[in-house]
């Protein structure tokens, strides 16, 4: 009897270690994003990836620590990701070496259950278009057409036919500002897992609704009508069985190709649910069309410094839109800055106190280390990459700080010129956040006017404002749209066509990876 009860037990302790040893899913990650205007000058190398390789991968993706349930959840092979700051076109020669590494990466560890493909969606390359798509099908060459790949994008990005074939699963964020970036990562990541776990596989059904509107992100932004409404009817749609996921993508309004428009898709199970929802999203978009504003009141750049230095409310932010980093521009447009030093109330110490974030000049930071903090100095900056509008920037006045180790700028000078604290850079950078000023010896809560090279304001510049205006200054991510020259997007497209008719907004069935015709 002992002996029986023994055998089973040891039985049992098999089984249960045959359980917990059952098959994991094997799931590769790979992905570049990057938003890169076709109408900046600049371009965008293979080092503004900041590629991350193998378990360095993990480091970008909290929800995937080493003790974290989704990483315990399958066998994972992380190949190459790459998030660079937004610029110009990626060379073709930065975009084919990335590549080729991502595909040798995969190629050693086949076969995959999944891919995890983390993207923006708004990549122009040199020479190509729809550069997302290109990547994925060769991805597809290599992993097979029976690897489950579920697609992460920015709302701002483009999703053209091709990327929609060769993906299964696909989402967005539903906020813009992006604050929902990561929990959309752990989306994707997570639908992937339970297709895969629950042996469901593909999606039965994904709907493609191309919607021929083209909008800026500060005309779109969710904190303000239409846009509020409209994203918030994405999640519930998202909930209802039969439903995986659906998204609403904007699209990317800097770049001029055919893909550039905004995009509806649904994938799930249910025929009917999915065609449904999707519908009523595109045709939702549609009928709002016209509602959509700018995020700030805009004005032109004199009238916007005319309201700031008259009002008592401080800080005044203005946004010079045109040339934001963080959208496409090139970042080095000198043409505000040249009109703020050329403006009479800033010309004395004593005159209302600005700062401005930021311009780049590697030439500048130099000559300001070797002459130190304190010191006077007068040399150029600006206007390398980009000097359509304004030539380099003379810069003379006193060196407030020197700050080293900054991710993206590297090197950051505080110059003071009259009343007006100028941060140059030895590349450029973005200023979002409330320390990227106080690092450097700055209170901008304390400052009359704070002038950012910015779209519409990150959520820490947005909560410290005492008043704001979104200034319509030039550059390579123009907000006047009509001024850019489209060659090549599709037409009509709202609302560079006026009068057009209303389109034909009905469900496209993307037909699976595994069932295009060969």
């Amino acid at each position: 009897m002992k002996r029986a009860i023994l055998l089973i037990a040891v039985y049992c302790l098999m089984g249960g270690i045959a359980v917990s040893q059952q098959k994991q899913p094997r799931i590769a990650i790979a992905g570049l994003a990057i938003e890169s205007s076709t109408f900046s000058p600049a371009t965008s190398d293979e080092v503004a990836f900041k590629a991350q390789y193998g378990n360095d991968v993990f480091k970008t993706y909290p929800f995937m620590s080493e003790d974290s349930p989704l990483r315990k959840a399958a066998v994972w092979f992380p190949t190459i990701t790459g998030h660079a700051l937004p610029g110009g076109a990626v060379t073709k020669e930065a975009y084919e070496s990335l590549v080729r590494k991502t595909l040798d990466s995969l190629k050693k560890h086949l076969p995959y259950d999944g891919l995890y493909f983390d993207i923006h969606g708004a990549m122009s390359v040199v020479g190509m278009e729809d550069p997302e798509g290109d990547f994925i099908v060769r991805i597809r060459k290599v992993v097979g057409t029976k690897t489950l790949i579920s697609t992460s994008m920015d709302l701002h990005g483009n999703v053209s036919w091709r990327l929609a074939e060769h993906t299964d699963l696909i989402t967005c964020y539903r906020m813009a500002p992006h604050e929902d970036a990561l929990d959309t990562k752990e989306r994707a990541v997570r639908n992937l897992i339970e297709r895969l776990k629950s042996g469901k596989g593909k999606p039965a059904y994904k709907v493609w609704i191309p919607v021929p509107i083209l909008l800026p992100g500060e005309k779109t932004s969710t904190r303000i009508e239409p846009g509020k409404s409209l994203y918030a009817q994405v999640a519930p749609a998202a909930a209802k069985p039969g439903i995986i996921d659906a998204a609403i993508w904007i699209g990317y309004a800097w770049a001029d190709e055919p893909r550039n428009h905004a995009v509806v898709m649904v994938t799930g199970d249910d025929k009917a649910t999915v065609t449904s929802e999707a519908g009523k999203l595109a045709k939702r978009f549609w009928d709002v069309r016209e509602q959509f504003e700018f995020v700030a009141p805009t004005a032109s750049l004199q009238d916007a410094l005319e309201a700031a230095v008259k009002s008592d409310k401080h800080p005044f932010f203005i946004s010079d839109s045109g040339d934001n980093p963080t959208a496409g521009g090139a970042g080095d447009v000198t043409w505000t800055l040249t009109q703020i030093l050329a403006h009479p109330a800033f010309k004395s110490e004593n005159g209302p106190e600005l700062i401005y974030a930021s311009i780049p000049g590697p030439e500048f930071v130099k000559k300001a280390i070797e002459l130190g903090v304190g010191r006077h100095i007068e040399a150029e900056a600006g206007a390398k990459v980009d000097a359509r509008f304004a030539g380099p920037v003379k810069l003379a006045g006193t060196i407030e700080s020197i700050e080293y180790g900054d991710k993206d700028a590297v090197v950051e000078v505080v110059v003071k010129v009259g009343s007006v604290h100028v941060i140059v850079t030895q590349k450029r950078k973005p200023y979002h956040k409330e320390k990227d000023f106080t690092r450097l010896g700055l209170n901008p809560r304390k400052a009359a006017i704070v002038v950012v090279k910015i779209g519409y304001l990150e959520p820490e510049l947005y909560n410290m404002r005492a008043d704001w205006l979104l200034a319509l200054t030039p550059g390579g991510v123009d907000q006047n749209l009509e001024r850019l020259g489209y060659k090549h997007i599709s037409h009509p497209m709202f609302p560079l066509d006026k009068d057009m008719k209303d389109p034909d907004l009905r469900a496209r069935f993307v037909p699976a990876a595994d069932k295009l015709k060969k």
